[in-house]
């Protein structure tokens, strides 16, 4: 038996997982350190710092459509019977798709609709103001999140940062990893010069091989040249590797042959942790610390190799990067709520995914062909075949995934009522845990209440006043879902208001301002705390709804309300004070409310809500950051307002 080596401990992979892994967070310092790149170059580099849009886009009002501008107020006579002319080049103007509307211009009729004769176009029916008009800050709103830290860049989000005046981004730096091929039986494909290999010579491609997965997964590799099977000279190079790289693969060499010098080589240089995993293939696994960096011995089997790198190397890069790498898959989900398409074209519909229970839950998107955020933001698409009209809500449907399949699992599905703190709160969520993701679908509060109450979602945001009892969101709670256990925490108070251009020019001060001629308003959907809020207000105020101009016009956030009033599709809003403070417009401010996250209690012990509930609990950072936006009160952050 003598002169047999055998590995003192093979460990099981968990174990061996579990120890590296562990050792790796004791010694070295993680995420990487960061540098700022020109955005252009930004393709799959890892974000070091949320992302915030400079400027609206588009910035101008520009046509959806080829055609003629036109004044709204114009063509509200026109009839079939009675069609309105308009004279070219006074009242009417040709423009393309993608031009910028004419000063006091405020509609676009498609070519197929209008007649022309003589000079003048002929119109059959009344078009509204912003008909076929793509309105500033359609897409991006100023200020709002692009893209989160720990994030992946990707073609898309690239092109929504240049859209918003993103020039240059913080990035991670790319981890360089050395490779040191060994063995003398090894040469260089270069070195046959077109002959053929003479036993036992060896081409080394693994290092190849390892250099193509590290470089696909946003690292760097250096190769250094064959090392020999000489323990002095494989020394030499470990430690010269150890000057510039932040890991280093030693490969080949970590059996335990008579020439196999990995174990002793390690073992003199620092502190081996692992020799040896009962896996097959990849058993001759070798992990070390030599200076705070981890020197990985990789099996020189080319298939123990590749096993080993997405087992062990893959995964430390991910901590270097502080994210975890992006992998297409399909799954089957239900529709969270109905969507109709029309007959004739394939349609592809952007969507959010996540896991509530034992079933996936999938929520489509915006879907005109100029939002770009709906890209950034999704997880992924379905397709609806040209056949059909669209699917019902409940239908369990295939969704394509941009993401992995285990980014969804841990992605927390927040469904309700919008608030600028759940931006905040989900790159809070990627930053400190960048495998958890927040999924926000903004429905409005008493959607996100019926959300909870079918099972389709962990989270709720809802600012719900009951006028009978003057209380926040209880009273509909035990109403809705009597029977369910539940748990409501505040996050904030917040400001509601009237969110007015800057200067107030039409001096709007009152609920009862809305009713004037002069005054164009912007809502919220049905179902939002923010129209419960007005409706309440006007009740009280003794004011129809059917005297507001405006009205019956929604947006589905207060960012989205506050774009109507800077981009002049409205003259004033209801919504809070940090979409006005956002957007540089003017507030006055009305009332206090509370804004509250509702979560199941079966949910309560999920990893993802924990990690949730602790970000709004005890981070302080985050608390920051929520009190710089403006216009909120965190005094009952994390409180428990209610349990069932």
């Amino acid at each position: 038996m003598s002169g047999k080596k055998f590995f003192h401990e093979l460990l099981s992979l968990s174990k061996a997982k579990e120890i590296l892994f562990e050792k790796f967070k004791e010694k070295v310092s993680f995420p990487i350190e960061s540098e700022e790149i020109p955005v252009k170059e930004a393709l799959d580099r890892v974000t070091a710092q949320a992302v915030f849009a400079k400027f609206s886009s588009p910035y101008f009002h520009s046509s959806a459509m080829d055609g003629y501008a036109v004044r709204a107020k114009d063509t509200f006579l026109a009839t079939e019977r009675q069609p309105v002319k308009l004279k070219i080049g006074v009242q009417a103007f040709w423009i393309e798709t993608g031009d910028p509307l004419p000063e006091g211009f405020d509609a676009v009729i498609p070519i197929e609709d209008v007649n022309i004769r003589e000079g003048y176009i002929e119109i059959y029916s009344s078009v509204p103001p912003y008909n076929n008009i793509r309105p500033i800050g359609e897409d991006i709103v100023a200020t709002e999140l692009i893209i989160p830290e720990s994030h992946i860049v990707r073609p898309v989000d690239i092109g929504a940062m240049l859209a918003s005046g993103i020039t240059k981004i913080s990035v991670r730096k790319k981890p360089l990893v050395g490779i040191i091929p060994t063995g003398s039986e090894l040469i260089e494909i270069e070195e046959l010069n077109e002959r053929i290999p003479i036993p036992p010579e060896l081409i080394e491609y693994n290092s190849a091989v390892l250099s193509g997965l590290i470089t696909k997964i946003g690292a760097t590799a250096k190769v250094y040249p064959i090392c020999k099977d000489d323990e002095n000279l494989i020394k030499k190079t470990i430690l010269e590797a150890l000057e510039d790289c932040h890991m280093v693969l030693l490969n080949a060499g970590s059996g335990y042959g008579k020439e196999d010098f990995t174990f002793k080589v390690l073992s003199d240089l620092g502190e081996v942790i692992i020799n040896g995993v009962s896996i097959k293939p990849g058993k001759p696994f070798i992990a070390s610390f030599i200076n705070n960096k981890p020197i990985l011995g990789i099996p020189g089997y080319p298939v123990s190799a590749f096993l080993c790198f997405e087992l062990f190397v893959k995964p430390l890069i991910e901590y270097y990067l502080g994210i975890s790498m992006i992998k297409e898959e399909k799954i089957k989900a239900i529709l969270s709520r109905q969507i109709a398409s029309p007959i004739g074209v394939d349609e592809f519909v952007r969507v959010k995914v996540g896991r509530v229970g034992q079933k996936y839950i999938v929520t489509p998107m915006g879907r005109g062909a100029g939002l770009l955020m709906s890209v950034v933001r999704a997880d992924g698409y379905i397709v609806i075949p040209e056949g059909s009209e669209g699917f019902s809500q409940g239908k369990e449907i295939n969704v394509i995934l941009w993401r992995t399949k285990e980014e969804i699992d841990n992605t927390i599905v927040c469904i309700g009522s919008h608030d600028n703190t759940l931006d905040i709160l989900y790159n809070f969520l990627r930053k400190r845990y960048p495998h958890f993701t927040l999924s926000s679908a903004h429905v409005g509060s008493m959607g996100g209440l019926v959300a909870i109450k079918k099972g389709e979602a962990h989270v709720a945001g809802t600012h719900l006043l009951d006028e009978e009892t003057g209380q926040y969101n209880i009273p509909f709670i035990n109403r809705l879902m009597p029977e369910k256990k539940v748990l409501l925490i505040n996050l904030v108070y917040r400001l509601q208001g009237l969110i007015v251009k800057k200067g107030n020019p039409k001096n709007i001060k009152s609920f009862e301002d809305l009713a004037r001629e002069d005054i164009i308003f912007i809502n919220r959907q049905a179902g939002s705390g923010t129209r419960l809020l007005l409706d309440k207000h006007l009740k009280e105020a003794g004011i129809s709804p059917a005297a507001i101009k405006g009205y019956e016009r929604e947006e589905y956030t207060h960012m989205g309300v506050a774009s109507a009033v800077l981009t002049g599709r409205a003259d004033v809003g209801l919504g809070i004070l940090s979409a006005a403070q956002a957007l540089g417009l003017d507030f006055i401010p009305l009332a206090e409310e509370r804004y509250d996250l509702l979560i199941p209690n079966e949910f309560l012990d999920l990893t993802i809500i924990e990690a949730l509930i602790f970000i709004i609990r005890e981070d302080e950072e985050f608390r920051r950051a929520v009190k710089k936006l403006g216009g909120y009160d965190i005094r009952d952050m994390g409180k428990i307002i209610y349990k069932n």
